[in-house]
């Protein structure tokens, strides 16, 4: 059985870190590529990082780019999302996906990934 498993979730202030992270059972993701979705109430699931299968390209959205960092070990089957200076609006809860096909540079649309763990929530008090 195919497992994403999120931990690293909390309760931060404002400005403050966390560093999520995603263990992958049941079948080597190490040429897959991978990525972070986050959901907030009431709002649509919206990415907000990849990585591509050799950890050789990533992508972030605009409203974390430089101030989160995605990275992974293909060895470990592990992938982690650092998050700096976090804000309010970074509230969500935040799931990890992993694409079955190969040698991909991974997607910003949750329809290209076919495995997701159950999400970690994530809440930044002001």
């Amino acid at each position: 059985q195919v497992q994403l498993v999120e931990s690293g979730g909390g309760l931060v202030h404002a400005g403050g870190s966390l560093r999520l992270s995603c263990t992958a059972s049941g079948r080597t993701f190490k040429s897959s590529a991978m990525g972070w979705f986050r959901q907030a109430p009431g709002k649509e699931r919206e990415i907000v990082a990849v990585i591509s299968w050799n950890g050789g390209s990533t992508y972030y959205a605009d409203s974390v780019k430089g101030r989160f960092t995605i990275s992974r070990d293909r060895a470990k089957n592990t992938m982690d999302l650092q998050m700096n200076n976090l804000k309010p609006e970074d509230t969500a809860v935040y799931y990890c996906a992993a694409e079955s096909r190969t040698y991909g540079l991974g997607s910003a649309q949750a329809n290209s990934y076919d495995y997701w763990g159950q999400g970690t929530q994530v809440t930044v008090s002001s």
